[in-house]
């Protein structure tokens, strides 16, 4: 089982770096959110001040660069050079499941090298829902002292479980699960879907489980479903196969997840985030940070200053949009107000939510 899990983290990785797995027909929704343009910004661009502050670190700008990988040896150059490059311009990071590295200890240096390139960066753990199920505490618990992480993400993957031949397919008890890591973590606890997004339901539940923060995972990003499609195709997995096609699109966008997710717990913003405009957006419609991680792995397999040139673009990108909408602060931008149109506003409306609350701040 530990070669098993090491090996699928170096197929899913080379897949992604190599292969269209991006959702294809549905999006995250960002092209219905326009930023209403200020004529008269009445700031100055050099005196935005970007920064954020995201249980107990200072992050340069709202962003951090989402789980990727770790668990195979050949994964630590990739999780190393995104981590040099968090710590340089002043975000957070986030591991790939730790799974393979708890079973098997060989594994633990393709996490702990994060920690070790990035040591003031705020660094998340990771562990599936399904392993809150097998695993003791202590185990969960060793996750985090791994990278002496300041946050444990218990990402929810049904969605690729459901289609994975060697998928874990029992999600009864994982709330209570949940629950339980809550009252014990020795740091505050994620709840994180991987490309399926929250509704409000599910977010309400995972509230009340005492979860620090939502990471919306929404449909626009990378269809993990797609990432199945293309591993069934190799192994002539034609069931596999058939689900992953059907199944490639499934789920709530990014956009309509942000604002079925705003419990009244930060809300990380992921699936689709593509540029510092998709951030701003985001941060307008109520989410705390953005994040990213398909388009770092190209760039981390050329290296660390590929990945910084990336982040340092939407950095630049965010800027402009802050400047042109008039806010000082990512708190001004968190309040600033936007229009709503197409299948977003659509979907907003049919699930009850009152758009307007959501768009013209000031007219409440």
């Amino acid at each position: 089982m530990e070669y098993e899990t090491s090996r699928r983290k170096m197929e899913h990785l080379e897949l992604c770096a190599h292969s269209h797995v991006e959702s294809r027909k549905v999006s995250a929704g960002f092209e219905d959110v326009m930023l209403i343009h200020r004529a008269l910004p009445e700031i100055s661009m050099n005196d935005i001040d970007m920064s954020v502050d995201f249980f107990g670190k200072t992050l340069s700008f709202p962003f951090l660069i989402a789980s990727i990988t770790g668990g195979h040896p050949e994964t630590a150059p990739v999780n190393a050079a995104m981590a040099e490059a968090a710590e340089k311009i002043g975000i957070g990071i986030g591991v790939g499941s730790q799974r393979a590295a708890i079973d098997d200890k060989t594994q633990v240096s393709s996490f702990k090298v994060v920690r070790e390139k990035a040591p003031t960066a705020f660094v998340y753990a990771n562990i599936g829902a399904a392993q809150l199920l097998e695993y003791s505490l202590s185990k969960i618990e060793s996750a985090v002292e791994m990278i002496d992480a300041d946050a444990i993400a218990v990402h929810l993957n049904f969605l690729q479980e459901a289609i994975q031949p060697e998928g874990d397919r029992n999600a009864k008890g994982c709330l209570e699960k949940i629950e339980e890591l809550c009252s014990v973590s020795s740091v505050p606890v994620f709840a994180k879907e991987t490309g399926a997004g929250i509704s409000r339901e599910d977010a309400l539940m995972l509230k009340k489980a005492g979860v620090s923060a939502i990471d919306v995972g929404g449909v626009g990003g990378t269809s993990w479903a797609g990432v199945e499609v293309y591993r069934a195709r190799q192994t002539a997995d034609t069931l596999g196969e058939y689900l992953g096609e059907l199944f490639w699109d499934f789920g709530i966008p990014t956009v309509s997840s942000i604002v079925e997710c705003k419990v009244s717990v930060p809300v990380i913003a992921t699936g689709g985030i593509r540029t510092g405009i998709d951030v701003a957006k985001s941060i307008a419609l109520g989410a705390t940070v953005g994040s990213a991680a398909l388009p770092f792995v190209g760039a981390a397999l050329e290296g660390p200053n590929a990945v910084l040139n990336k982040l340092e673009l939407i950095r630049q990108e965010l800027k402009a949009a802050m400047f042109l909408t008039g806010c000082d602060t990512v708190a001004d931008l968190s309040r600033t107000n936007i229009a709503i149109t197409g299948r977003t506003y659509e979907y907003l409306n049919q699930r009850g939510f009152n758009v307007r609350d959501y768009a013209n701040k000031e007219m409440l």
